[in-house]
């Protein structure tokens, strides 16, 4: 039997105040390894906190059980007290005491008996060695999150919890940061689930990332699966920021508002929206017709042509280094389209938006791989 740090089982969560409202988290089956980092990725209120705060025992699930390290800590008959599930926490806002100096910070969470050999360990570690007697005013902010890591390790905690810790930083500190934060729990020998707003922070340093929409998992796989095979429309467009196309069949062919896609051949096994799905000869029947689907294409499967009369117009521009990431309206919908830095385009300019021809599209429910024509 395959061992688990934690593991939910058909849990479900709905707050008092919203008893006949939408589920915050609905029927949810997750289970994560020993030592291993798990990010939790979904647009605000996708129920990614409310996991942290039903695995911390700040909430009670609904239904279902919460399993951590093979010890059941909420069901339908158990429950167990936040204080004795052996989890940390770090938030966003560092929650340290302004008038404790970072030593007793550091000490704040320890238990009787533990001593403070770790805490100095900790300290020397995140590079706060010789910081003991400063408050956290006095601290930079990332010196700040630092110390947070160190109090919510210094017990040594089972699994640590990570609601968007670096949210508050710049973006040089938080870059830094994230890189260490594996190692560091490696070295802890503890597990961890980070929450965050940010694709590429999740796919950077997880080894797993779980994407949840309106408190239900769509996909929890290791990033290169979620780029290469991603299992819905919503996991395309939210982790990849694929542009969503609407597509109906006319014959064998698709027909989406900027051109044509036909199936695409593929070898067997080969990756799907960035560089084709498998093949086509055990792919599902096409959708009938009358069936709207969701055609997905990258940022630079769409080329833009200057033309006062054309069907589309820029909204946005993003400088990328090596590009330009253009907001683009067009049809009631807007479009990410990746140009280069030479491209003459500019805001409120109208132009042509069509498929680049060859260009791949991965179309939903099926998921199956086409190809511009």
């Amino acid at each position: 039997m395959t061992q688990t740090s934690i593991s939910f089982e058909n849990v479900w969560h709905r707050y008092p105040a919203n008893r006949a409202g939408a589920w915050t988290v609905a029927g949810l089956d997750l289970a994560m390894a020993p030592g291993e980092l798990l990010g939790l990725l979904g647009p605000s209120g996708s129920g990614k906190t409310t996991l942290l705060r039903l695995i911390a025992g700040f909430e009670r699930p609904s239904r279902g059980r919460i399993v951590i390290h093979g010890r059941e800590v909420a069901g339908p008959r158990h429950w167990l007290p936040a204080e004795r599930r052996g989890v940390g926490m770090v938030f966003q806002d560092y929650a340290l005491f302004p008038h404790l100096n970072a030593w007793r910070n550091a000490c704040f969470g320890l238990k009787r008996g533990q001593g403070s050999d770790r805490v100095r360990w900790l300290l020397e570690l995140l590079g706060l060695a010789g910081m003991d007697e400063r408050y956290p005013h006095q601290l930079s902010g990332g010196q700040r999150q630092r110390l947070a890591l160190v109090r919510a390790l210094a017990p040594e905690p089972a699994v640590l919890l990570l609601d968007e810790p670096f949210s508050n930083l710049d973006v040089e500190v938080r870059l830094r940061l994230r890189r260490e934060l594996p190692d560091l729990l490696k070295r802890c020998n503890t597990s961890g689930i980070l929450v965050t707003h940010d694709p590429e922070e999740a796919l950077a340093i997880c080894h797993r990332v779980a994407v949840l929409e309106g408190g239900r998992l769509h996909q929890c796989d290791t990033p290169q699966a979620l780029v290469e095979r991603p299992a819905s429309a919503f996991v395309s467009r939210f982790v990849l920021q694929a542009n969503r196309l609407p597509a109906t069949r006319q014959g064998a062919q698709l027909l989406t508002p900027f051109g044509m896609l036909q199936a695409a051949p593929q070898p067997s096994g080969t990756p799907s929206l960035v560089a084709g799905a498998t093949g086509t000869q055990d792919a599902p029947a096409m959708q009938d017709a009358s069936v709207m689907q969701d055609a997905m294409v990258m940022s630079d499967a769409i080329q833009l042509d200057a033309d006062p009369c054309g069907n589309a117009r820029v909204v946005g521009r993003e400088f990328l280094g090596q590009g330009w990431l253009l907001q683009v309206e067009s049809q009631g919908q807007e479009l990410r389209v990746r140009v280069p830095l030479s491209s003459p385009l500019v805001i409120d300019q109208r132009c042509t938006a069509s498929l680049v021809p060859g260009a791949l599209a991965q179309v939903f429910p099926d998921g199956r791989a086409f190809q511009a024509v």
